[in-house]
């Protein structure tokens, strides 16, 4: 697979990598770099059609033209059956909480429970906590020691009066993938809904709703080479049901009753360009007669043997200073993970970790990775936290290969003093 993936070719249509050279992109877990399509998608709109749609106009109806094919893009990026379960936003974060609002309006005191867990993105906790006032109460589904959410420790916790379980598809700090079908299987047996924060996923590998069967599910462009805006997706007889807030004038259906107000045209634009950039790579590895998602299927599963080979080397990198790695840290056990990683270099803060590592010509972030809960669980105080290296598959050998000789001089600044 080290021969087969075209990671050159890859690079060469992502003009920040040359640009930024030597400087390496470790951070894209707080956004990855943009293809050339998108940064074009986002140009013609901005510079030929940038008006507001709905008009009578051609260029008004080309605008129209871009959403209702970012639609069908998005849809077939999820495999949704409905590009009209598919509503543009802000971001992720604004559709949790608006999501969070309108099912707290449905709470009853027979079913008011909602499952949450410890790995979570702050986004996917403190949202539904702002539930209590309406009524909600909460269970906690805790991590174990490896890093990781297993199913068989959410079973009991569920119970006639779960509402709603949500949780993260892979964790955003440790990498750790979560068995998403067995969640939902688990959740609609007690007649519970499952909410999906997708947002980390999405570079990484297949999302698929329908074999999923999730209900809800929330995604940003900005880690999956698209510009700044987010989507909710949602069967469609949920967002029907759904009590949103809207303005009298707008249909009370799906997607419009979920858009309140003008979002982002062009990053809208760019997310589907984006989505064209996954066709193309699936296309150039093989999957010429194929439709959209089929080619899409093809990209993702390239891109997730790629990253499994980095997860593999990073954590050679990684054991080869004697790093805490938190969450899975078994090379054999990569599938379980994306290359997302969150480590310790013995007593040097995490802080001085990610300056040294500057001055090398890395991008890597530390701190608290936007989780308290997380870092409780891991015994790491909010102040200090630990060091993040987050890869996503435009990321080469060679650039881990740097980075292991980048933090070998770290650790041994460290032990000279």
């Amino acid at each position: 697979m080290t021969a087969q993936f075209p990671v050159d070719a890859v690079r060469a249509k992502f003009p920040a990598l040359g640009r930024a050279a030597p400087f390496v992109y470790f951070d894209n877990a707080a956004g990855a770099q943009l293809p050339q399509n998108v940064l074009d998608a986002v140009a013609h709109h901005l510079l030929d059609v940038n008006v507001q749609r709905g008009g009578r106009y051609a260029k008004s109806r080309e605008v129209d033209r871009v959403i209702a094919s970012g639609r069908e893009k998005v849809a077939a990026w999820l495999n949704a059956p409905d590009p009209s379960e598919v509503c543009f936003g802000m971001n992720a974060t604004s559709f949790i909480r608006l999501l969070s609002l309108a099912i707290g309006q449905t709470i009853a005191p027979d079913r008011n429970e909602f499952v949450l867990t410890d790995l979570d993105h702050d986004a996917n906790v403190a949202t539904w906590l702002a539930l209590k006032r309406m009524g909600a109460e909460f269970v906690w589904w805790k991590m174990r020691d490896d890093g990781r959410l297993h199913v068989e420790d959410l079973l009991p916790l569920l119970s006639e009066k779960t509402k709603l379980v949500a949780c993260t598809a892979v964790s955003h700090a440790l990498g750790s993938l979560v068995d998403i079908a067995a969640v939902a299987h688990a959740a609609h047996r007690v007649g519970a809904e499952m909410f999906l924060d997708c947002v980390h996923y999405g570079p990484h590998a297949l999302i698929d709703v329908e074999a999923w069967d999730c209900d809800y599910l929330v995604c940003s462009g900005y880690k999956a080479f698209a510009p700044h805006m987010g989507f909710l997706w949602g069967r469609r007889e949920k967002l029907v049901a759904l009590p949103t807030f809207r303005e009298e004038f707008i249909p009370d259906e799906p997607p419009y009753k979920i858009e309140a107000g003008t979002f982002i045209f062009e990053n809208v634009a760019g997310m589907g360009a984006a989505i064209d950039y996954f066709e193309a790579l699936g296309r150039d590895l093989g999957a010429h007669n194929r439709t959209l998602r089929g080619a899409i299927e093809t990209a993702m599963s390239a891109i997730r043997c790629w990253e499994q080979i980095l997860s593999r080397a990073l954590l050679d990198v990684l054991a080869g200073v004697d790093a805490t790695v938190y969450g899975v840290s078994d090379p054999t056990d990569v599938g379980l993970r994306v290359p997302t990683f969150c480590f310790n270099l013995g007593d040097v803060h995490p802080a001085e970790v990610v300056e040294r590592a500057s001055e090398a010509q890395f991008g890597i972030r530390d701190g608290h990775m936007y989780a308290p809960r997380l870092m409780g669980r891991l015994g790491l105080a909010m102040d200090r936290g630990c060091v993040r290296a987050s890869l996503v598959h435009y990321n080469t050998l060679d650039e881990i290969h740097r980075f292991g000789e980048t933090l070998q001089k770290i650790v041994g600044r460290s032990k000279r003093r």
